[in-house]
Parts: C-alpha cells; sequence; structure tokens
C-alpha cells in the first residue's frame, strides 16, 4: 500500500445537517464545533438548522464547510488514520492547511469566514455563475469557451470534467454549444464566479486580513489548487494566487499520484472529490468521510 492522502471537499454539496454526526459523536469535533460558535454566533443553526437558504451564501457556506470538512478528518484520526499528503479543492484547501499545520484550525475557521466574506463581496451586483461541462475533452471545452468574453476556464476537475466560471448569460449561451457539441452543462450550486478575474477584487482584502494570522510552512505536505505542487514558504501568497486563478486538481492528483500516493480520502460532504480522483486515477483507493456510516466503511477499507 502506498502513501494516504485525505482531501477536502469544496462548495456545492453543503446541505442541512453537515457534520452533526460527528459533532454528536467525537469530542473533538464538538469542541472545534463549539469553539467556531463562540467565535461567530449562528453558525451552527445554519449548519444544522433552516432550509438551508442562509448555507447558500458564500460567506456562510465556506466557515461551515471548513468545520464539516476538518471534522471528517478530526474522526479519521480519533481511529488512528494519518495523512501523509493532503490537498483541498477550493475552499477545501483551508481546512487542507489548517490539519496540516500552517496554521490553528480556531484561525483557519476565521480564514474561511474572511475568505467566504470577500468573495461574497466581489460577486455583489454581478450576473456570474459556474458552469460544469461533462462527456467533453478538455481542450474542446476550452476551444467552446473561446468566443466568449466573460467565461473562463476554472475548475480541471478531471479528464473529462471542466468548470467554467463567469458572465450567467454567456455561460447560458456556452451550454447550448455544449450541447450540440453533445456534451452536458450543468450550473453548479455557488453564488459566484469563483477563480475567475471577477474575484481578483477580493484578493487585496483577504490578503491584508491574512496579516493578522501566524502562517507557517505545513508540516504535512499540502498539495495546491494553483500550481499542483506543494506549499512552500509563502503560504500567504500561494493562498491569494488560488482566489482568481484555475484549480488543477488533474494535474494535482496526477502529482501526488507520482510522489506515491495511492489511497484519496474526501473529508467532506459528498462524493465529489472520490469521483474525479477515480477518473484521474482508476487504479487508486478512494472513499468518503462525512458521517458515521461512510466513516466505517472507509475504515474497513482501510483496514481490510
Amino acid at each position: 500500500m502506498g502513501k494516504v492522502a485525505f482531501v477536502f471537499s469544496g462548495q456545492g454539496a453543503q446541505h442541512v445537517g453537515m457534520g452533526q454526526a460527528l459533532y454528536e459523536t467525537y469530542p473533538a469535533v464538538k469542541a472545534l464545533f463549539d469553539a467556531a460558535e463562540a467565535s461567530r454566533p449562528g453558525t451552527l443553526a445554519q449548519m444544522f438548522e433552516g432550509d438551508g437558504n442562509d448555507l447558500k451564501q458564500t460567506q456562510n457556506t465556506q466557515p461551515c464547510l471548513f468545520l464539516t470538512d476538518l471534522a471528517a478528518a478530526l474522526a479519521l484520526k480519533e481511529n488512528g488514520i494519518e495523512p501523509e499528503g493532503l490537498a483541498g479543492f477550493s475552499l477545501g484547501e483551508i481546512p487542507a492547511l489548517a490539519l496540516g499545520g500552517a496554521f490553528s484550525y480556531a484561525d483557519g475557521f476565521s480564514i474561511a469566514a474572511r475568505r467566504g466574506a470577500e468573495m461574497a463581496k466581489a460577486s455583489e451586483g454581478i450576473e456570474c455563475a459556474m458552469m460544469a461541462v461533462v462527456k467533453l475533452p478538455t481542450e474542446q471545452v476550452e476551444e467552446l469557451a473561446k468566443p466568449y468574453d466573460k467565461v473562463w476556464p476554472v475548475n480541471y476537475n478531471s479528464p473529462v470534467q471542466l468548470v467554467c466560471s463567469g458572465d450567467k448569460a454567456q455561460l447560458e449561451a456556452l451550454g447550448k454549444d455544449v450541447k450540440a457539441a453533445k456534451g452536458r452543462g450543468v450550473m453548479l450550486a455557488v453564488s459566484g464566479a469563483f477563480h475567475s478575474p471577477y474575484m481578483t477584487a477580493a484578493v487585496e482584502p483577504f490578503g491584508k486580513a491574512l496579516e493578522g494570522f501566524a502562517l507557517q510552512t505545513p508540516q504535512i505536505p499540502v498539495y495546491a489548487n494553483a500550481t499542483a505542487a506543494p506549499y512552500t514558504d509563502d503560504v500567504k501568497g500561494t493562498m491569494l494566487t488560488q482566489i482568481d486563478h484555475p484549480v488543477q486538481w488533474t494535474r494535482l492528483i496526477r502529482r501526488m499520484a507520482e510522489d506515491g500516493f495511492d489511497t484519496f480520502i474526501e473529508c467532506g460532504v459528498g462524493t465529489t472529490l472520490q469521483k474525479l480522483v477515480g477518473q484521474i486515477l482508476p487504479e487508486a483507493k478512494v472513499a468518503h468521510v462525512e458521517d458515521a456510516e461512510s466513516l466505517a466503511a472507509t475504515l474497513e477499507m482501510l483496514r481490510a
């Protein structure tokens, strides 16, 4: 067996009740969530109660997902599973960095909240969106997007899935082109054009906010979305670049495979990353953890 990696979910699959089973089971998770609630009152209500409308807003989604992602990792660690490498998809890079030791869990929660707030501000007054294109090769999607001046390929999810970000009307037009090419476009459950030039307005204020935190090189390798390589000592610069640059997920997972990783456990919500890793590395062992049932299945796989 090669090395084990934890990979952390990004936005899109959030739902009311996420993380609650682990909160009620593991003292470490309860302590994490309760501390977050004390610093940002109302967080647990957004996660566990209501119709989910508040949870869909980026300024709420990101800190809540940070907690849910990290909770899954803490539950794995409580059961003796330690990662040798980490990565996170978009927002998921923040809990990856926290678990890797780049900053404390408490600071990571505050960083996720500030990141979400600044990205939400950058989206205000703009009719923007994100669309996943499937069933077409990456290069073909890039060509289809070229005629649109406010649409950018941003999330290189797998060899057969590329997410485009930008102006909503132009994305809808691109969706028709994709359909004509026998592909499929799926609008994502997010409230901004993330990882595109629309997010550049968030970079400077987020950078100023990061000056208030103690950042250090991760003690466990954390592979960066923007570079597909492990973080070095420029933690702040790499975090800032990620906001308005593409997520190089396919390159990142292949780099991890080159570095000896063959087991990938998605920590957080849903199975999106589990499926993407399977598309990129069909030979890899993949699993996910978001509740007691999925945790038990993952532990059984690892111990088999």
